[in-house]
C-alpha cells in the first residue's frame, strides 16, 4: 500500500495543493503532530488518527509505515512542505525496512514562500534558508552556515528563531550577519503564517538584533538589492526598469 508525507502549507487549508487534498481524501490513517491534524480535521473526519510530541517523530514515521505495510493507505502529515525541515526524509531512511511499502512525497508550500508573499517579494534572486534550531544541528555548524550566507550576499531566510529555550539566537545570528551588512539592511518577519492573527513588519537589520520573536515566526534578512517599496519588502530583480511615455 502506499505512504504519502503530505507538506500541507502553514495552516490554512486554502494553501493545500489538489494533491495533498487527494491524498488526504484517500488515506484510511493519519499521522503527524497534534497541531498538524487540527489543522486538516475539516478534510479527514472519520478517519483513525495518530499523534506524537515534539522529539517523537521517528515513532511517528514508523507508525505511518507499519500502517501501510499492513494494508493501509496512510498519510503522515508535515507543517510547510514534507522535504524542508519536515519528516520527509526520515520515512526514505526508513523506508528499507518496509519494501513493500510506495511512498510518495506530496509537496507544500514552505514558510519561506508563504511568508515571503505576506512580505512582499524578498526572494527574488537566489537565497538561503537557515534554521536556528540548534536541537539536531550543533550551533557551531549554524554559525558557519550563517558567514556564509551573509559573505555570499544571499537574502536569508531563517526558520526556527526563537524559542523558550534558545530567546538569543535570532541576536546572535544578526550580530554574524551584521560583519557582511550594514545595521541599516532591510528585513522582515512573518509570524502566523496563513493563520488567525498572522501578522508580518519590516524592519531594519540593527532593530531586528534587539527585537524578540516566537516560534511561530519566520525571519528574512534582505541584501544590498532589498528595499521597501510602497510598503513591501521587495529584492530587486535586476531589470531595468523604467516608466514609458
Amino acid at each position: 500500500m502506499k505512504l504519502y508525507v503530505v507538506g500541507i502549507g502553514p495552516g490554512d487549508n486554502r494553501y493545500l495543493s489538489g494533491e495533498a487534498r487527494a491524498a488526504l481524501a484517500s488515506a484510511d490513517v493519519i499521522a503527524g503532530y497534534p497541531l498538524y491534524l487540527e489543522l486538516v480535521k475539516e478534510l479527514t473526519a472519520g478517519k483513525e488518527y495518530f499523534s506524537t510530541p515534539m522529539r517523537k517523530e521517528k515513532e511517528r514515521c514508523l507508525f505511518a509505515l507499519e500502517k501501510a505495510a499492513a494494508g493501509k493507505n496512510a498519510a503522515l502529515v508535515c507543517s510547510g512542505d514534507a522535504g524542508v525541515y519536515g519528516l520527509a526524509a526520515v520515512c526514505l531512511e526508513l523506508s528499507d525496512l518496509y519494501p513493500a511499502v510506495e511512498i510518495i512525497i506530496v509537496p507544500g508550500i514552505t514558510a519561506a514562500l508563504s511568508g515571503a508573499a505576506m512580505l512582499g517579494s524578498p526572494l527574488t534572486n537566489d537565497f538561503a534558508v537557515v534554521s536556528l534550531s540548534d536541537l539536531l544541528t550543533p550551533w557551531v555548524v549554524i554559525e558557519k552556515r550563517l558567514h556564509a550566507a551573509a559573505a555570499g550576499g544571499f537574502v536569508i531566510c531563517l526558520y526556527n528563531p526563537s524559542s523558550a529555550k534558545r530567546s538569543g539566537h535570532l541576536a546572535k545570528a544578526c550580530a554574524i550577519i551584521l560583519q557582511e551588512r550594514g545595521p541599516e539592511t532591510v528585513c522582515g518577519t512573518a509570524r502566523r503564517i496563513g493563520r488567525d492573527g498572522g501578522e508580518c513588519r519590516i524592519l531594519t537589520l540593527g532593530e531586528l538584533r534587539e527585537t524578540s520573536v516566537d516560534m511561530f515566526t519566520t525571519v528574512f534578512v534582505g541584501n544590498s538589492e532589498t528595499a521597501v517599496i510602497n510598503g513591501k519588502m521587495v529584492t530587486r530583480r535586476g531589470y531595468e526598469l523604467r516608466a514609458e511615455g
